[in-house]
C-alpha cells in the first residue's frame, strides 16, 4: 500500500496542528498513550479553525477510545495517523466491544499510512467460546465509524483485530479507499468491513484477506458500492445475514463490482436465517465483473443459514430477496456446484438473473459435464443467458 503523501509546508500552515506527542505521547509501544491521544482530540475538537489531529511516526500503545463530536472545526476535521496503534493484548482491557471509535462527526478525513494492530492472536482468538459456539463471547472491532457523516477513510490498514477489522454503522456518505486489512484465514469472527443501518458509502481499491467476511452488508444498509476490491482469504463478500431480528429495515441497492475472491470459502453470498420473527425484505443488487479463482460456493442465496447448527428451524426464512443480478461473473470454484439458490418456501426468490456468468469446476472428476446449479424453495422469476456453471 502506497503511503499518502505528506502535505506541503504551504498547506499544513493553513491548518491548526493537534500532535499526540505534544500532548504527552511517547510512541516507546510499552508505556499508554491512551490519555494523551484523548488529550490531543478534546483540544483540536474545540478548535473552530482548519483543524489536523496528528499521530507522528512511532509505536503508539492505545486502550479504547472514542473520538467524540461534534467537533468545532470549520472545515474537513483531519485525522493525520502516520505512526503505528498497537492495542493492549488483553480482552479485560476492554470495557466494551470497541478499540478506536470515531462518534457522532460531520465531515472527517481519516489518512496517513498508520497500521491499527489489534493484537487478537495473543488472547481473543484462544476464547473457548470461539471454538465451541458460533462466535466468540468478546469480539471487539477495531475501528467503529458510529452516526458519521460525509466522511473519507484511506490509505491506512487494519491487521489481527480481535473482533470486526472496521464497522460502519448509522453512518452516511462515507469511502473507504486503498485499505488494507489483514488476519490469518483461521481468525475466528474477524470480519473486514462490516456495513449496519447506514447509505451511500463506497469502498473501493482495497484489499481484504481475514477469517471471516470479506465485507458483510446488514440489515438497513442502502445504496452501497463496492469496486476494485481483492477479497481473500476469508468468507467472501456478503449481505447479511439477515432477518434474525424483529424490525429488522431493509437492505437495498447494493453493487459489487471489478472484484477479485480468491481462495474463499464463499464467493459472493445473500444469506438469511431460518424461523425469522418477522418479515422483511432485500433486493435492488447487482454483482458484476467479479473473478473467482478456486472457492467454495461461488455464487450463493442461502436462506437456511445456520451456523454450527445453532438455530432454530422449524419454519423458513421470512426475508423477501428479489431483483438480484449476477452479470460476467467468471473463474474457477472447488465445490459441487458453482451456483446454490437455496430460497425460502415462505418469501420466495423473486427475479434472479444470471447473465454472462461462467463458472470451472476444479478437478472435475466426471468426463459427462453437467450444469451446476442446485435449486431449493420458492423460486418465481429466474432468468439464465450466456451462462455455464460447470
Amino acid at each position: 500500500m502506497e503511503p499518502a503523501p505528506m502535505p506541503s509546508p504551504d498547506e499544513s500552515s493553513q491548518y491548526e496542528v493537534f500532535d499526540v506527542s505534544k500532548f504527552g505521547a511517547t510512541a516507546a509501544a510499552e508505556s499508554d498513550d491512551t490519555i494523551a491521544f484523548k488529550d490531543t482530540w478534546e483540544a483540536a475538537c474545540k478548535n473552530q479553525g482548519r483543524t489536523r489531529f496528528y499521530v507522528p511516526e512511532g509505536k503508539y500503545l492505545v486502550g479504547a477510545i472514542d473520538f467524540l463530536g461534534p467537533c468545532r472545526s470549520e472545515s474537513t476535521m483531519e485525522v493525520e495517523m502516520r505512526g503505528e496503534l498497537v492495542a493492549p493484548a488483553s480482552i479485560k482491557e476492554f470495557r466494551f466491544n470497541q478499540w478506536i471509535t470515531f462518534h457522532n462527526l460531520n465531515d472527517i478525513l481519516v489518512y496517513g499510512g498508520s497500521n491499527l494492530d489489534g493484537q487478537g492472536k495473543v488472547e481473543a482468538w484462544n476464547q473457548t467460546s470461539c471454538a465451541r459456539a458460533w462466535k466468540c463471547d468478546k469480539l471487539i472491532t477495531s475501528l467503529i465509524l458510529a452516526n458519521v457523516t460525509n466522511a473519507i477513510v484511506k490509505d491506512i490498514s487494519l491487521s489481527n483485530s480481535k473482533g470486526f477489522h472496521m464497522n460502519l454503522r448509522y453512518s452516511h456518505n462515507v469511502t473507504v479507499q486503498n485499505i488494507t486489512l489483514s488476519s490469518p484465514w483461521n481468525s475466528p469472527n474477524t470480519d473486514g468491513i462490516h456495513v449496519h443501518s447506514s447509505s451511500n458509502i463506497k469502498i473501493a481499491d482495497s484489499n481484504i484477506g481475514v477469517g471471516d467476511d470479506c465485507i458483510s452488508i446488514s440489515t438497513g444498509s442502502l445504496n452501497v458500492l463496492v469496486s476494485n476490491t481483492h477479497c481473500g482469504p476469508g468468507h467472501g463478500i456478503s449481505i447479511g445475514s439477515l432477518g434474525r431480528n424483529k424490525n429488522e429495515e431493509e437492505v437495498r441497492g447494493i453493487k459489487v463490482k471489478n472484484c477479485t475472491i480468491n481462495g474463499t470459502d464463499n464467493g459472493v453470498r445473500i444469506k438469511s436465517w431460518p424461523s425469522s420473527p418477522a418479515p422483511s425484505q432485500a433486493g435492488y443488487m447487482t454483482f458484476e465483473d467479479i473473478v473467482m479463482v478456486n472457492v467454495s460456493n461461488p455464487i450463493i442465496i442461502d436462506q437456511e443459514y445456520c451456523p454450527h447448527d445453532s438455530c432454530n428451524t422449524t419454519f423458513a426464512s421470512m426475508v423477501k430477496l428479489s431483483n438480484i443480478e449476477f452479470k460476467n461473473v467468471r473463474g474457477t470454484y472447488n465445490t459441487e456446484f458453482g451456483v446454490t439458490l437455496r430460497c425460502s418456501s415462505l418469501a420466495a426468490c423473486e427475479n434472479i438473473t444470471l447473465t454472462d456468468v461462467n463458472l470451472n469446476r476444479i478437478n472435475a472428476t466426471n468426463l459427462k459435464q453437467r450444469e451446476r446449479l442446485s435449486m431449493k424453495g420458492g423460486l418465481h422469476g429466474l432468468a439464465i443467458s450466456n451462462s455455464t456453471f460447470n
